[in-house]
C-alpha cells in the first residue's frame, strides 16, 4: 500500500515540474515625449510621458519603476505595472524649460531614455515697486524689480522716463535670486519721472525677455528755483561803462543756499543763505564773455548763463624806437601813439621782473643809451579810467669786443702728436651774444655765438701743426671784428725705440771703466734718459735731460759686484716712458790679476817639490850610508840639470813645463786684452747705433 502511494507521489511530482515555465523578459527601448508638443507656451498644461518597450516569453505581470528628471535633476518618480507613466504640469512656466529624460528600472535591470528638450516659451510678468512716490531734487528713490516664478540667473533692465525724454536703461544681472534693486538719483529739473523694468533669462536659442512690469510715477519737488541772472542797463557795453549782475532764485528754505558768480572757470563773487546776489565792474573789453550764476543746496546745482559784450573805447597804443639796436652812448627815441586818438594820459616803462619801472609820464621819451638800458619798454594810454598797454618792444645796447686772447684749455701751448688739442677764445669786454671764429692757417675751422667765449677742438693734429691759430670775436656792435694774436703751438713728438749698449760690451775687467750710450729712434728734446740695474727692485744709476736723441754715460773702475742686467729709459713731455732691451754686464779678473795668482799658485807648487825631492834625497842617504853622499854630491849639478830636460819619474813631481805653458797662456790674454782696450773706444757693442 506504500509502495503504491509512493509511486503516485512520484508521478504527480514529475507532472508539476512538466507544467511549471521559467518568466523571461527585456527592455526593447524607453521613449519620452512630451504633449502637447516640446515647445509649450508659458501658463498651458503639458504633460512628459515615459514609455517602456518590453517583451515577455509569457504573459506575467512587471513592475516598473519611472524615474523623471529634468536637466539632471529629479522631478517626478512612480511605481506603476503598466508600460507608460505621465508627469504632469498643469501651468507651465519658464522655469520649466530644460533637458528631461526618464528611466525605467524592472527587476535589476535599469534603462535610461534619450532627453529632450522643453522649452516653455514667454516670462512671467515683472513686478516693480519704488520706495517712494513724492521725492526732492537730490533725493534717491529706491526700486524693486521681482520676477515671480523666475529661476536664476536672470537679468533686470531697469528703465527711467523723464517728462518728452527718451528712456534710460540700466542692466542688472543676478545670478542667485530673481528680484533686483536699484537706485535713482533726482536730478535738478527733473519733475514727474516714469519707471518700469523688465527681465530677460538665456535659453538654447538665445535670450528670452519678459514683458514690461508695470509703470510707477514719481512725483519731484524743486527745493529751489533755477536762477534768474541780469545786468543793467543792458546786455552791451562799451568800455569804461559801469555793468551791473544781479542773480536772484526763489527757495523753500533758505539755510544752506550758496549763490556763486563767475566768469568761465574764475569765481567773481558768493553768498550763502541769501536769495540774491550782485557785482558791478567797470567795463573793458576783456569782460566781454559768458558769466554764470550758481546756486546750490546740498547735492542739487542749478546754473544760469548771460553772455555781455563790451565795445572798444579806443585801441591799445604802439610804442615805436628809432632803433632796436644800438651803440652805447647813442641817442634813443621811444614815441607812444594810439591810432586815431590824440587826447589820452601816456607813459612810457621798462619792464622789470620785480615790476614795472615808470621812466617817463609823456608819450615820447629820448635818452642817451648805455649798455644797461638794455631790456622790453612797453607805453601805457589811460581814457576815461581805462589804462590799456602797448606790445613790449625789445632794445639792445651793444658795448664794443675787446680783443680776443687766444690760448690752450690746458694751460701750455704744446701738444703731444695724435692727441687732441682744446683752444679756448676769450673775449673780456662786449655785450653778448658774441661770434667767435676760429682760423687754422688761414682756413675758417669753426663759428660759435656765446656770452664771452668759446672752445674748438682740433683733433688732427700733424707734425707740421706748429703755429698759426687765431681767433675773431664780433657783435653787433658798430665796430666790427677784433682779431687775436697767433698762437703757435708745439707739436711734442713721444718717445719711440729706446736703445741700450755698452764699451765694453760682455765681459768687463776689473777695475776698467765701462761707458754706456742709450738712445731713441724718435722723440722731441729735451728727453730725460735714466739708467737702471736690474736686482730685486729697480735701481737707478744714473739719469740725465739731453738735447738730444742719445746720450753717453761713463761708469768708473767696475768692481764685481757690478755684473748684472742693465736698461735704461727714455721720456719727454709727451710723459710715455719708454724702455730699451736689457743687456748683461759680466764683470771678470784682470790680466796682471790671473797672473799673481798664476804666479803664487805656483811659487806654491815648487816649494812643495822641493820639500819632497830634499825629503826624498834624505831617506836615501840614510839607507846607503856614507859611501853614497859624495856620490850624492858629485851627482846633484847633474840632477839639477837633468830636472829641466828629463820627465819625472813619479807622480809626486811636478814639472816646471806646466809653468811655462801657463806664462804663454797669461800673456796671450794679456795681448788679446790690449787689442780689446785698443779698440774700446772704436766700437759700443750691443747697440745698433754704436759707431
Amino acid at each position: 500500500m506504500y509502495l503504491a502511494l509512493l509511486v503516485i507521489f512520484l508521478q504527480c511530482s514529475e507532472l508539476y515540474a512538466q507544467g511549471k515555465v521559467y518568466q523571461v523578459f527585456t527592455f526593447n527601448g524607453v521613449k519620452i515625449k512630451v504633449e502637447p508638443s516640446d515647445k509649450v507656451k508659458n501658463g498651458a498644461p503639458m504633460s512628459i510621458i515615459c514609455h517602456a518597450d518590453i517583451s515577455k516569453n509569457t504573459d506575467f505581470q512587471l513592475k516598473h519603476n519611472f524615474t523623471f528628471f529634468k536637466d539632471g535633476k529629479l522631478v517626478f518618480m512612480t511605481i506603476s505595472d503598466k508600460e507608460d507613466a505621465r508627469y504632469e504640469i498643469p501651468v507651465a512656466k519658464s522655469a520649466d524649460t530644460g533637458d528631461y529624460e526618464c528611466r525605467v528600472k524592472a527587476g535589476d535591470k535599469l534603462v535610461i531614455s534619450k532627453p529632450i528638450y522643453v522649452w516653455v516659451a514667454g516670462m512671467t510678468k515683472p513686478i516693480l515697486t519704488a520706495d517712494k512716490k513724492e521725492v526732492s531734487e537730490g533725493e534717491i528713490v529706491k526700486l524693486r524689480c521681482e520676477l515671480p516664478e523666475e529661476v536664476p540667473p536672470l537679468e533686470f533692465f531697469f528703465r527711467k522716463t523723464k517728462t518728452n525724454s527718451e528712456p534710460i536703461e540700466k542692466r542688472v544681472a543676478e545670478q542667485n535670486q530673481n528680484f533686483s534693486e536699484m537706485e535713482y538719483y533726482v536730478e535738478a529739473g527733473d519733475n514727474i519721472l516714469q519707471f518700469d523694468c523688465f527681465g530677460k533669462r538665456q535659453v538654447k536659442s538665445g535670450w528670452e525677455s519678459s514683458q514690461h512690469s508695470n509703470k510707477t510715477l514719481v512725483t519731484v519737488k524743486e527745493p529751489f528755483r533755477k536762477p534768474t541772472l541780469i545786468t543793467t542797463p543792458s546786455n552791451n557795453f562799451t568800455e569804461g561803462d559801469i555793468i551791473e549782475f544781479e542773480c536772484s532764485t526763489v527757495a523753500a528754505e533758505m539755510r544752506g543756499i550758496e549763490i556763486i558768480f563767475q566768469k568761465n572757470r574764475t569765481i567773481l563773487n558768493s553768498v550763502r543763505d541769501k536769495k540774491f546776489l550782485k557785482y558791478s565792474t567797470l567795463a573793458t573789453q576783456e569782460d566781454s564773455g559768458e558769466y554764470l550764476c550758481k546756486v546750490e543746496q546740498g547735492a542739487v546745482s542749478k546754473t544760469t548763463k548771460l553772455n555781455v559784450f563790451v565795445s572798444e573805447l579806443f585801441p591799445k597804443p604802439t610804442l615805436s624806437a628809432s632803433m632796436t639796436q644800438l651803440d652805447e652812448n647813442k641817442d634813443l627815441i621811444l614815441n607812444c601813439s594810439i591810432n586815431g586818438l590824440r587826447r589820452a594820459n601816456f607813459s612810457i616803462l621798462r619792464k622789470s621782473s620785480s615790476g614795472d619801472i615808470l621812466l617817463k609820464k609823456s608819450r615820447i621819451l629820448a635818452i642817451k643809451v648805455n649798455v644797461n638800458d638794455t631790456g622790453s619798454y612797453t607805453c601805457k594810454a589811460e581814457v576815461k579810467g581805462i589804462v590799456k598797454e602797448s606790445k613790449p618792444v625789445r632794445i639792445s645796447v651793444y658795448a664794443p669786443v675787446s680783443k680776443p686772447t687766444l690760448s690752450v684749455v690746458s694751460g701750455s701751448p704744446e701738444v703731444v702728436l695724435g692727441k687732441p688739442l682744446q683752444l679756448i677764445c676769450h673775449s673780456v669786454m662786449g655785450t653778448p651774444p658774441i661770434t667767435f671764429t676760429f682760423y687754422k692757417g688761414d682756413e675758417i675751422k669753426k663759428n660759435v655765438t656765446n656770452d664771452t667765449y668759446a672752445t674748438f677742438l682740433d683733433e688732427d693734429i700733424g707734425l707740421n701743426d706748429n703755429g698759426g691759430y687765431k681767433c675773431d670775436a664780433r657783435n653787433n656792435h658798430s665796430s666790427g671784428v677784433k682779431t687775436s694774436n697767433i698762437l703757435n703751438v708745439t707739436v711734442i713728438v713721444p718717445i719711440r725705440g729706446a736703445s741700450l749698449g755698452s764699451v765694453p760690451y760682455g765681459e768687463v775687467e776689473v777695475g776698467s771703466d765701462t761707458t754706456f750710450l742709450c738712445s731713441v729712434n724718435e722723440g722731441s728734446w729735451p728727453i730725460d734718459f735714466k739708467f737702471f740695474k736690474k736686482t730685486d727692485h729697480e735701481v737707478l744709476l744714473h739719469e740725465v735731460r739731453e738735447y738730444s736723441d742719445r746720450t753717453i754715460w761713463h761708469k768708473k773702475t767696475m768692481k764685481r759686484k757690478d755684473t748684472g742686467t742693465y736698461y735704461c729709459m727714455a721720456s719727454n713731455r709727451a710723459s710715455v716712458d719708454v724702455r730699451s732691451r736689457p743687456i748683461t754686464i759680466s764683470v771678470i779678473l784682470a790680466a796682471w790679476q790671473k797672473g799673481v795668482i798664476a804666479a803664487f799658485v805656483l811659487t806654491a807648487m815648487a816649494g812643495a817639490g822641493a820639500v819632497a825631492l830634499w825629503w826624498f834625497l834624505r831617506k836615501k842617504k840614510k839607507a846607503k850610508g856614507p859611501s853614497m853622499e859624495m856620490s850624492g854630491s858629485a851627482l846633484a849639478p847633474n840632477l839639477t840639470s837633468e830636472k829641466l830636460t828629463r820627465p819625472p819619474s813619479d807622480g809626486n813631481y811636478y814639472s816646471g813645463s806646466g809653468y811655462i805653458e801657463d806664462n804663454e797662456n797669461h800673456m796671450k790674454s794679456t795681448d788679446e786684452s790690449k787689442d780689446s782696450m785698443e779698440n774700446r773706444h772704436s766700437r759700443i757693442y750691443g747697440h745698433p747705433d754704436a759707431t
